[in-house]
């Protein structure tokens, strides 16, 4: 009697006994249970790729992979700016315009556009146009920055991209005053590889601001804001209204601009620029938002309120409201890009929709790790990210002691960002990443220290030790069984963070 809908009278072999059959190192019971999931895992769709590449596992490819990190390492870091997008437009230019090879959507704000350049990724791709994505920072590897497919390049394809253009770089280098930047450079590799592949649209999140970034040398369809809150201030202003005005060069002559709820005088801004252009806005809140959301196994159920319509029972496998807006604002996004809400009266299919959005992963930003105890990184780095972190895991995860390990960079409002933690953290552990823009651990102890208290405050500057120290504090009382673990503060602190924990 067979159970399975291949048998032996059809004549053809049976996957599931394939699979087991395959198995034969592993105990049977083990076998059995992962060929059953395998099973379930080609019925649900696309298979999802690794969203955290580890080093290539080819010795070679590695080598020439650490070759090119080093080679863009000679140049200007992310921090160092020079306003001016002269040095990649030059780039463009010799490389034959790539980035006019296809339409795009730019994506600006201060906290969300990594996680919202995922979401309108998995949108197109379930509408199956094929993407490419450019974001930034890294959580692990330098290849995660540019996707194809919903996927990080693979390291061969990263290397080869690099070579390819390295001629013009150095082109361009030698007819300008400064060389082109790191990211000028990968900017230019993602252009670059999204006309190669070629792409039917390119994801674009900016580094910093948007007037000057290096990435706003294409003339996007569709613009973004995610929320706008005070970073970055020593480059791109002290108020709101002055970051959004850097911000708003990413609007482009007649674009629709997507604008997430905003403080009063950035939206002032944004809209003043959307009429000097002539741009469309459509507003989360007036146009289209969050309609009802409730907590979910693994995420959030959502009814989500597009420019075309409603869309009930959507499942967002991330937690906090804040993902839930970020979803509300990809979804109009990619309803602006095809036209509904001006050409169109009408909604995206919802099964569609729904599929795309159960499949969207975000590493790094409250992403379990591990259990017994939980460990969750978020890579909040400053006050308004750590303030929706807070707010998130008090009501996703409901721990009864939440011990924090934080390593922040020294430019950062970092008394801000732990005063947003403080009602949630029943103690923190400060350490330092290797970075050389981490704040050292004492002096973030002694910016806790007059936050929390002496008594709430453990310093561990190596990461590995205060996360051991983290989990050791979570676990010390029985009472206690409910406590976790948040690591938090920086990309590269949760980077590192993610590998010693076996994630990498």
């Amino acid at each position: 009697m067979s159970e399975h809908p291949h048998d032996a009278e059809a004549g053809e072999p049976d996957p599931f006994d394939e699979i087991v059959e395959a198995e034969t190192d592993r105990d049977p019971d083990l076998a059995v249970i992962e060929a059953g999931s395998r099973t379930l895992r080609t019925q649900a769709g696309f298979p999802q790729a690794d969203a955290v590449p580890s080093r290539p596992a080819d010795p070679e490819v590695d080598k020439a992979l650490r070759a090119v990190e080093a080679d863009l390492a000679t140049r200007w870091g992310e921090t160092k700016l020079e306003p001016s997008v002269t040095r990649i437009a030059a780039l463009m230019d010799v490389l034959g315009e790539p980035q006019r090879a296809y339409p795009s959507v730019h994506i600006t704000g201060t906290n969300g556009k990594t996680s919202t350049a995922r979401m309108i990724e998995s949108l197109f791709s379930a509408f199956e146009l094929r993407t490419g994505r450019y974001t930034s920072p890294h959580v692990q590897s330098i290849t995660e920055r540019i996707s194809l497919d919903g996927a990080p390049i693979e390291a061969e394809r990263f290397i080869s991209t690099y070579e390819d253009i390295k001629p013009y770089v150095e082109m361009v280098d030698s007819s300008q005053d400064f060389r082109l930047s790191f990211f000028e450079v990968l900017t230019g590799m993602a252009y670059a590889a999204f006309a190669d592949a070629p792409v039917d649209v390119a994801v674009v999140e900016v580094g910093m601001g948007g007037e000057w970034d290096a990435t706003n040398v294409i003339d996007a369809s569709v613009a973004v804001v995610t929320p706008i809150d005070l970073d970055h201030t020593d480059r791109l202003g002290g108020t709101h209204a002055e970051i959004a005005a850097e911000k708003s060069g990413v609007i482009k002559q007649g674009a629709t601009v997507i604008l997430s709820q905003q403080p009063v005088d950035a939206a002032q801004v944004m809209l003043k620029k959307a009429v000097e252009v002539d741009a469309t806005v459509a507003r989360e809140g007036m146009e289209f938002g969050v309609a009802a959301r409730e907590m979910a196994v693994g995420g959030q159920l959502l009814t989500l309120r597009g420019l075309g319509g409603e869309y009930p029972d959507v499942f967002l496998p991330l937690y906090g409201a804040h993902q839930a807006h970020n979803a509300a604002v990809a979804l109009a996004a990619v309803e602006a890009f095809f036209g509904i809400g001006s050409q169109h009266a009408r909604t995206l299919d919802v099964d569609v929709v729904r599929k795309a959005f159960a499949a969207v992963s975000s590493p790094g930003r409250l992403e379990i790790v591990r259990r017994s105890p939980t460990v969750v990184l978020d890579a909040a780095h400053n006050p308004a990210g750590a303030r929706a972190t807070a707010e998130a895991i008090t009501e996703a995860f409901g721990f009864s002691r939440l011990i924090g390990v934080v390593g922040a960079s020294a430019d950062k409002d970092v008394r801000g960002f732990l005063e947003a933690f403080e009602p949630v953290f029943a103690e923190v552990v400060v350490t330092q990443n290797s970075s050389h823009r981490a704040m050292d651990a004492d002096a973030l102890a002694a910016v806790a220290v007059e936050v929390f208290g002496d008594e709430r405050v453990v310093v561990e500057p190596r990461l590995d030790e205060a996360l051991e120290a983290a989990v050791t504090l979570a676990e010390e009382e029985a009472e206690y069984a409910g406590a976790g673990v948040l690591v938090t503060g920086s990309v590269i602190t949760v980077g590192e963070a993610r590998l010693l924990l076996g994630k990498g």
